[in-house]
């Protein structure tokens, strides 16, 4: 029942990239949590927050697809390196504007939306990567142990963070996030070029469109990116956690909203072990889809904070679920060419919904109010993946190859 470790056992490229990604994804935790905090007491307006979400969405729209392709044809290393270096510049900018008397709201939307950009070059990259300094036969484990990666930073990350603005102040919480993109750098540097076989035809929007066709052709895809997506586009409340945590406590507060979900996932986590048993992937992703939803109608009626962050720790679980089956679908189904250019719709489809969901919160929560606006948008996302099993059938029977 407990995780395996065995591919970090077994995979010396695989300890160097989990060990810096997870460092590196520790303090970008920090850093999303602290901007739309310094945009909140900037403007004191969930609409303002929620913002963000487009100012980051389009650029990582427009970048993704051209992170896929470029991961396909150059080495991955290379690429990894190269964006994580943009990426710390980007923390110095916003550590100095921190730093003045009165700090730039443009300047924060506008690195916000450049390190969008190169988070969506570079995690075509990560992701096409993982399958490729594993043996075949650990790809799930590795992908629980990248979940396990990404639980562990969602619930340290923001809870640091918080602390840190709140007794250090917002300069020092970008100075960290900083310091962790140096020690990746130093780890990137220690594993071997990866370089995809196959096609090394120019970068074409032909070849963007062959990743596309194939996704279509396959409901067992189109299911885990449409799912996900109506999941965090109508349920995902992180726009509003600022307000919510004025209202139970302040900064200190916040980290812990943000931790809440990631408590959750990491203890299914943990215990993933009962995974390997399931067969019936699609129908794991939609019943943990509607887990999801209905934890987070119950936060919308919820009005007391142990409630609030009892709820949000549910709904991470459920996430969890609905991420190892997804991850498994896509690492067991797509072909190694066009790998990085599929990693590039998972990304699309697993960030831009969070992106657009921070906007339509916000939006909703100015008209409706914060606990409405969540209800609201657990509700629909209900409705839309109820439907996902009518619309998509051949998603809902698929069955583990």
């Amino acid at each position: 029942m407990w995780i395996d470790l065995s591919p970090l056992k077994a995979n010396r490229d695989f300890r160097y990239v989990y060990a810096g990604q997870f460092i590196s994804l520790f303090g970008t935790m920090l850093t999303y949590v602290a901007i739309p905090y310094q945009v909140y007491q900037l403007t004191d307006s969930t609409l303002m927050v929620g913002l963000l979400g487009i100012v980051e969405l389009v650029p990582l729209l427009i970048t993704a697809f051209i992170g896929g392709a470029l991961a396909d044809r150059m080495d991955k290393k290379k690429l990894l390196i190269r964006c994580e270096i943009g990426m710390s510049v980007g923390c110095l900018i916003l550590l100095v504007n921190a730093l003045m008397a009165k700090p730039y709201l443009e300047l924060l939307y506008l690195v916000a939306g450049l390190m969008s950009a190169l988070n969506g070059l570079h995690r075509p990259s990560l992701d096409a990567l993982v399958p490729r300094v594993v043996n075949p036969h650990e790809i799930q484990a590795a992908s629980i142990l990248v979940s396990l990666k990404g639980s562990v930073s969602i619930i340290g990350g923001p809870a640091v963070a918080g602390l840190c603005i709140a007794y250090f102040g917002l300069p020092w919480t970008y100075a960290v996030d900083f310091l962790t993109f140096l020690f990746s750098l130093i780890a990137l540097r220690q594993i071997k070029s990866y370089v995809a076989e196959g096609d090394k035809n120019p970068i074409s929007f032909e070849s963007i469109r062959e990743a596309v066709r194939y996704a279509l052709s396959r409901q067992e895809l189109l299911g885990t990116y449409l799912v996900d997506f109506l999941a965090m586009v109508f349920a995902m409340p992180n726009a509003l956690f600022p307000a919510i945590a004025q209202l139970y406590g302040g900064s200190k507060i916040i980290g812990w909203l943000y931790s809440a979900p990631a408590i959750g996932s990491l203890i299914v986590t943990l215990f993933s072990g009962w995974a390997k048993n399931i067969h019936r992937h699609g129908k794991a992703v939609i019943l943990a889809a509607l887990g999801w939803g209905v934890a987070m109608a119950c936060v919308g009626f919820s009005h007391h904070l142990y409630l609030i962050l009892l709820f949000l720790i549910l709904a991470g679980a459920a996430d969890a679920v609905s991420g190892i089956f997804r991850v498994t679908i896509w690492n067991e189904t797509i072909p190694d060419k066009i790998r990085g250019r599929m990693a590039s719709l998972e990304m699309i489809s697993y960030m831009s919904g969070p992106l657009l969901g921070n906007a339509q919160a916000g939006l909703m929560a100015s008209q409706l109010g914060t606990h409405h606006a969540i209800t609201v948008g657990a509700c629909l996302c209900l409705t839309g993946v109820v439907l996902c099993i009518f619309i998509l059938p051949k998603f809902w029977r698929y069955l583990k190859p």
